[in-house]
């Protein structure tokens, strides 16, 4: 593995990306896909030469639980659709950060072939629930076969929300931009990660209600 930087400054920069992207005006983004209780947007990116993804809606947990299912951990191998293997490389000193190494499936009928990404992964307080966090990073080997890919800050936002009595629910927000490389339109991009935003949602949903 290359060297990693300082593990407070990554995780600090990492976590204050994403504050900052939380915080952009409703107006800067575009709806580019809704179903019934899920809406995700995209906007420029200003990390790489396309999109940042926003996707939004309630989930029946608690913040806790819910972010224990997406950081990396027992669970989310088991719920994932999309993810088809993953391993922590590196377990880091710093309270909730590693380096886990995963692979996703081939996607809209192997037009998007299965990649590799190796990235920096931090959770954290926010307000009244969590901030799971991340970022790729160089690591060595690659795999054989498989492209590897490129995560510029990520992360999801789970706060909980005011219920009628004896409901839980919390909200969920993801940013997400990743550049997938290799020789892919652009077109195929889109529209794989909108649907895929969608499905990370209800693949979580099952999850959690099993």
């Amino acid at each position: 593995m290359g060297s990693l930087p300082d593990t407070t400054e990554l995780s600090k920069r990492v976590e204050n990306t994403l504050i900052c992207y939380h915080n952009i005006e409703d107006n800067a983004w575009r709806i580019t896909k809704k179903s019934k209780d899920v809406t995700v947007w995209r906007k420029p990116s200003e990390e790489f030469n396309g999109f940042l993804y926003k996707a939004q809606g309630l989930v029946q947990e608690i913040p806790g639980r819910i972010i224990d299912y997406i950081r990396p951990g027992p669970y989310r191998l088991d719920w994932d659709s999309l993810m088809t293997s993953m391993d922590i490389v590196k377990t880091l000193d710093k309270k909730g950060c590693c380096v886990m190494r995963y692979t996703t499936a081939g996607q809209l009928w192997n037009i998007i072939a299965p990649r590799e990404f190796v990235d920096f992964s931090y959770t954290t307080d926010f307000q009244d629930g969590l901030l799971s966090c991340g970022v790729s990073v160089e690591h060595e080997p690659q795999q054989q076969n498989v492209v590897r890919g490129f995560n510029h800050p990520c992360g999801w936002f789970c706060v909980p929300t005011e219920t009628g009595p004896g409901s839980v629910q919390s909200l969920l927000t993801g940013y997400i931009q990743t550049d997938l490389r290799g020789m892919i339109p652009q077109s195929a991009v889109d529209t794989a990660m909108a649907s895929t935003l969608i499905n990370f949602y209800g693949d979580l949903r099952r999850a959690l209600r099993a």
